[in-house]
């Protein structure tokens, strides 16, 4: 795959709310900012996972995201992918899955003249963005062949060799396998989002939310496609500055090990570019405590990346992004990211409530957005865009 050099330039404050030029990383940073959230519309409590996809995408690493049937974890995969644009490939895993379903068929024609290859048209080898559901299901054959594409981008099978432009494998499962000999292959995810089904609580936005059409998707190479920006924030992670964060980067994985979070030296080397990657989707070229949310995602499972979290919650403690505001705020539980996340959401809110028709009301949600920012935040610490957004509110839901 190939992939345009772009130079760098950082942002001088990462509150900063001004618009940017929309071909510098800023720019595109903002794109992808609005096609991930665009994704989310419509699922609720699912944005953190496409948020994360996106995430990997750019730091050119895999997810795996693990959580009981039925919990929309295939769906948020392909908005994702439908806003990206570019080649999609899903696939449900079984224990009787062959090679061939994933990595293609032999070349029939090819093989008259004694040559082993195979044709990859539509298949895994030529995604651009795959999903594999139940991934640990596959065969030795299956997995073995996957394991060599999702770690060096290349496919090799017979005579076939083919340089893959991959930019992110989401596996799923309802539960991590118990199997030792799958650790190898499971050490690829880098990242791991654990989902459970949606709260009681949220059960009428759920409702709501699921009688909305599903938003509208880019065509493969379309001008609406959002692979060149990836790609443009994917190269400019791959330059950006981590010489001022790698102290405590470090000091990090250090408590995490001695917290008992297993991270593998590979993981360690690994997560820096988790770290990279949300410096660059918050628009800057120089990374900072302010990404240091990503780590928690290195932790293999739902209990170790609730105590990695906690660990962590000093180092973490101002960390937020303008892009992906729900997994940093999910990852970091820190004042900065909630702020960023509810003025997003109250935002698109009021945007959405002076465009419904007559007869429609969103006032339930105007005032849930309302209450989250009154019980998160003390009216003399309240941040001023948050204030100003909150203000907002109350005109909205006030009797006409």
């Amino acid at each position: 795959m190939l992939v345009t050099e772009i130079s760098t330039h950082p942002t001088t404050d990462p509150a900063a709310t001004g618009p940017a030029s929309p071909t510098s990383p800023a720019g595109d940073a903002e794109l992808v900012a609005a096609a991930v959230a665009a994704a989310g519309r419509g699922m609720t409590d699912r944005e953190t996972v496409a948020e994360v996809v996106t995430l990997c995408a750019v730091a050119g690493e895999h997810l795996l995201v693990v959580g009981p049937p039925g919990t929309a974890k295939s769906e948020a995969v392909r908005r994702v992918a439908g806003q990206f644009g570019g080649r999609y490939f899903e696939y449900l895993l079984g224990r009787f899955t062959e090679p061939n379903e994933l990595f293609g068929p032999v070349d029939l024609r090819q093989l008259r003249e004694g040559r082993v290859e195979f044709e990859t048209a539509g298949m895994l080898p030529e995604a651009d963005v795959a999903f594999l559901d139940e991934v640990f299901l596959g065969s030795t054959a299956v997995l073995n062949t996957l394991l060599g594409l999702l770690n060096e981008r290349v496919f090799r099978r017979g005579r076939t060799v083919l340089a893959s432009p991959l930019r992110v494998c989401v596996g799923a499962a309802n539960h991590l396998p118990d199997d030792p000999a799958l650790a190898a292959f499971a050490d690829r995810f880098l990242a791991r989002v654990f989902v459970e089904p949606v709260a009681d609580a949220r059960l009428e936005e759920l409702l709501e939310e699921g009688r909305r059409p599903a938003p509208a998707q880019a065509g493969p190479g379309g001008p609406a496609g959002l692979l060149a920006a990836v790609d443009r924030l994917a190269s400019a992670a791959r330059t950006c500055d981590l010489d001022e964060v790698t102290p405590l980067v470090a000091a990090a994985l250090r408590r995490l090990r001695g917290a008992g979070v297993p991270v593998s030296d590979r993981r360690a080397v690994r997560s820096q570019k988790l770290v990279a990657a949300a410096a660059v989707l918050d628009g800057r070229s120089t990374a900072s405590a302010r990404d240091l949310w990503v780590l928690p995602l290195i932790a293999p499972t739902a209990d170790t990346q609730a105590l990695a979290r906690d660990t962590l919650a000093d180092l973490i403690e101002k960390a937020a992004n303008r892009s992906l505001v729900h997994a940093a705020d999910e990852l970091s539980r820190s004042t900065a990211a909630r702020a960023e996340r509810i003025a997003r959401t109250g935002t698109a809110l009021l945007a959405e409530h002076r465009g419904l028709p007559a007869g429609r009301d969103s006032r339930l949600r105007l005032e849930a957005a309302l209450r989250e920012i009154d019980a998160g935040f003390d009216p003399a610490d309240l941040p001023v865009a948050l204030a100003g957004i909150r203000a907002e509110l109350v005109a909205a839901v006030a009797p006409s």
